[in-house]
């Protein structure tokens, strides 16, 4: 079992940043590639950001690339997004999963454990 848990959400205006964060406890760490989702208001949970096992390849949504970055710190069990350019449509709920088979995933199915959510607002 691996437990996931999301900070670093809130509210902010548009062009700002935020760093979310997921601290990972339970199975080793390093053996699970990462992911960030988000789902919005009556809109499916959509793909935003995967980083490998090792964290040396990471992989993005259109919508976000350039603007966001994902990291992992397998000493710390964290994986990080950096948010910055913020804009409305990013506002949302985002979720950290984790998957012990496949890097970089941009499907749902793919990911075992998840975190409970933190949301992200961001304010026209």
């Amino acid at each position: 079992q691996v437990q996931l848990v999301e900070s670093g959400g809130g509210l902010v205006q548009t062009g700002g940043s935020l760093r979310l964060s997921c601290a990972a406890s339970g199975r080793t760490f390093s053996n699970y590639a990462m992911g960030w989702f988000r789902q919005a208001p009556g809109k499916e949970r959509e793909f935003v950001a995967a980083i490998s096992w090792s964290g040396g390849s990471t992989y993005y949504a259109d919508s976000v690339k350039g603007r966001f970055t994902i990291s992992k710190d397998n000493a710390k069990n964290t994986v990080y997004l950096q948010m910055n350019s913020l804009k409305p449509e990013d506002t949302a709920v985002y979720y950290c999963a984790a998957s012990l088979v496949i890097a970089g995933s941009r499907t749902r199915k793919d990911y075992d454990y998840w975190g409970q959510g933190t949301q992200v607002t961001v304010s026209s």
